[in-house]
């Protein structure tokens, strides 16, 4: 018996696509944080500084994982490849360490309060649906 499975559809390669724009504005933005020079941190005011020079570099290793297996799983997804699944989840936990790191090693609380939560969490959820559309991708048999 030959199970027949529908295509995905017009919406999952908008979303695939999406997923590799948001993933390489991460990886941007990671390059941006390990690149920072001196100089520039000199010029942002103390209270940033002190956070940027606090971040412990494993946080730094979180971040370039989340972003890397986030623009890899999203590749996945577009090519409709199963791998995606535990690339993104992999993204997902990385975003969750790094985010949890940064907030217990640094002052970045104390900087920013309960509004600095807010990119943070949003990451996050986009890691999150991403992982979960997968995985419902793989169900519907629309990865392979």
């Amino acid at each position: 018996m030959q199970t027949v499975t529908r295509s995905p559809g017009r919406m999952f390669m908008i979303v695939a696509i999406i997923a590799v724009l948001w993933n390489l504005l991460g990886v941007f933005m990671f390059i941006m944080q390990v690149t920072l020079s001196p100089a520039a941190i000199a010029s942002m005011p103390a209270a940033q500084q002190a956070v940027y020079q606090a971040i412990p570099v494993w946080t730094n290793i979180a971040f370039g994982v989340a972003v890397l297996s986030g623009l890899v799983g999203s590749v996945g997804l577009l090519l409709k490849k199963r791998w995606a699944v535990p690339v993104f989840a992999l993204s997902l936990l990385a975003v969750l360490v790094q985010a949890a790191g940064n907030y217990m090693s640094t002052p970045l609380w104390q900087v920013t309060g309960p509004s600095g939560l807010v990119m943070p969490l949003l990451v996050a959820a986009i890691a999150l649906y991403l992982w979960r559309y997968a995985a419902n991708a793989a169900r519907h048999g629309w990865l392979h």
